[in-house]
């Protein structure tokens, strides 16, 4: 690769006045800043960003780590995450913890070597890496958790979704489509998230109501098929009525499962997801899902942590938290029998 010395001899000038060129053109002569400029496409000459943020002490880049790439998802949230980083000219780095918290700790070694301007992370189990967390903020390296707002983070910054609000919208849907029997399909309970919509669908049950648990190892497709071939080999009067999933990876496993097997959706058994990735309405049966605002998600992580690099000492920590909304479409669109007779009556 050729140099800027190389590039300053060919075009006649001091190393200063390139440098000038690149960093400053106005402050160059017309005829000379074209005879760099000439020199430079000549040679094919490329700037050393690496070198010159570490030259200036900061670097341009931002570190991600996110939970599960394969997940749809997480895609959306860096779509958002670009979006914020593009607008102010900086690169994004996304690395996949594929919720494996050894994976992660090499992960966040590795960046606080990189000296990165700062960090977005959705840690694989709460608080488990909040000494490595913690490092890379005593190195003047900002943290923001996203998809998350741990106990163990709460003198930093996060942005979550509501996720009991989540499971609360979930099952007051369901009751008021008249299920009685409602399985909950997710796991592993060390995530957070998946732990709190559990908890809020059952906080909306009454002790006449049932609830059913399908601890799954991950939210996937796969697994949501595991748990469609538990349910649907449940004897009929053992069966739930209607399946809250952790996620629409899942609700897609379980619709594809059920479908299989015979039985109707909604008609048998309503399905409810969550996050309303663009797959959820594109299904056989299009699923209803509580949606997460993904890409605004990912969007007010960078943002927050854009200012907190800017900020530095003055810099005021939030924890941001936005609401879900139930997304209706035909997997829950069915009202059960005894609620169509509750409607008659009335």
């Amino acid at each position: 690769m050729s140099s800027i010395k190389e590039v300053a001899q060919l075009a006649g000038v001091s190393v200063g006045t390139v440098s000038n060129v690149l960093n400053r053109p106005e402050m160059v002569a017309p005829e000379t800043r074209r005879r760099v400029q000439e020199a430079i496409a000549q040679l094919g000459y490329v700037r050393n960003g690496v070198a010159r943020q570490l030259r200036a002490g900061r670097s341009r880049t931002i570190g991600v780590v996110a939970l599960d790439l394969a997940n749809p998802f997480f895609i959306d949230v860096l779509h958002g995450v670009e979006t914020a980083a593009q607008s102010v000219n900086l690169t994004v780095m996304v690395f996949n913890s594929s919720k494996d918290a050894e994976r992660e700790d090499r992960l966040l070694e590795m960046l606080e070597e990189q000296r990165p301007l700062g960090v977005l992370i959705t840690p694989v189990n709460d608080g488990e890496q909040q000494e490595r967390l913690d490092r890379l903020i005593s190195r003047g390296i900002p943290v923001v958790l996203f998809d998350n707002s741990s106990r163990q983070h709460s003198d930093g910054c996060a942005v979550s979704v509501d996720d009991v609000l989540g499971g609360r919208l979930a099952g007051w849907h369901l009751r008021e489509r008249g299920h009685r029997h409602i399985a909950f399909a997710g796991g592993p309970f060390t995530v957070r998230q998946v732990e709190d919509r559990r908890d809020g669908l059952a906080g909306v049950l009454t002790p006449d109501d049932r609830l059913t648990v399908i601890p799954l190892p991950d939210l996937n497709v796969a697994t949501g098929r595991m748990a469609g071939a538990h349910l649907a080999e449940l004897p009929a009067g053992e069966r739930p009525t209607a399946v809250f999933c952790g996620n629409d990876l899942v609700a897609l496993g379980v619709l594809q499962e059920l479908t299989q097997r015979g039985l109707r959706v909604p008609a048998d058994m309503a399905i409810l997801g969550y996050d309303d990735i663009d797959f959820a309405a594109a299904a056989a049966v299009p699923l209803s899902s509580i949606r997460q605002p993904r890409e605004q998600l990912g969007r007010t992580a960078a943002l927050m942590l854009l200012e907190e690099a800017d900020e530095a000492a003055g810099h005021r920590h939030r924890h941001v938290i936005f609401q879900p909304e139930l997304v209706e479409r035909t997997s829950t669109a069915q009202l059960r029998p005894a609620r169509k007779a509750e409607q008659a009556a009335t």
